[in-house]
């Protein structure tokens, strides 16, 4: 299984995006006004390159996801400090292979979780997505396995762009605007938890 990028940012497009990592990062660490965010774009596990559709590039307005949910997931960090944020939800193969294409603005969530029903070992890509991202995985216990920076492959055929993998099994993998995994405290010595019964239309507001 393959995961792949959408298409391109615009400057408007990319201040609605810093600023909606900032809130969600907010909620995570105290640190989250001196968080390097590039442009944002998500990425999504596939398996025929062919299921992903082609998508127009440069959107004129900021694109938030469409037909997906919320969930909220628990964050250990590596100190033991836990805290909540809110993700995306992408759980069956038609919502994986779609991730985040063509979504230049996340609203009120930190990032996209990808949730598989059993561990796998598949590979991410970025292909037809526009902007720079980082992605975490999670193992089957939630123990961080790896994580990786990625950026978009808009110029190329799918099979050419570059595939990253933790090189271990996961059943959960977070994505987020390139720079954001800190602030959230997904980094190595991190547990994730995605809270059964938390699934939402969209994040809840958050005083």
């Amino acid at each position: 299984m393959t995961v792949r990028p959408t298409s391109s940012l615009r400057s408007l497009a990319l201040v609605t995006a810093i600023g909606a990592i900032a809130i969600a990062a907010a909620a995570c660490s105290d640190e989250s006004d001196t968080v390097e965010t590039g442009p944002g774009a998500v990425t999504t596990p596939v398996g025929d390159p062919g299921d992903r559709a082609s998508v127009d590039s440069a959107p004129s307005e900021p694109q938030q996801p469409e037909g997906f949910t919320t969930i909220q997931a628990r964050i250990t960090e590596a100190d033991g400090e836990v805290c909540e944020v809110c993700l995306w939800l992408a759980d069956d193969s038609n919502e994986r292979g779609r991730g985040l294409m063509g979504v230049t603005d996340l609203g009120e969530a930190a990032g996209m979780a990808f949730r598989f029903d059993e561990a796998t070992e598949g590979s991410f890509y970025m292909f037809q997505t526009p902007t720079p991202l980082s992605i975490a995985w999670f193992g089957p216990d939630g123990d961080h396995v790896g994580s990786a920076d990625m950026e978009p492959c808009l110029d190329t055929e799918a099979g050419e762009c570059p595939l990253s993998s933790p090189g271990a099994p996961y059943d959960v993998a977070i994505e987020v605007f390139q720079g954001g995994l800190e602030s959230l405290g997904l980094v190595a010595g991190s547990s994730v938890e995605l809270i059964e019964g938390s699934e939402a239309d969209r994040c809840p507001l958050v005083p």
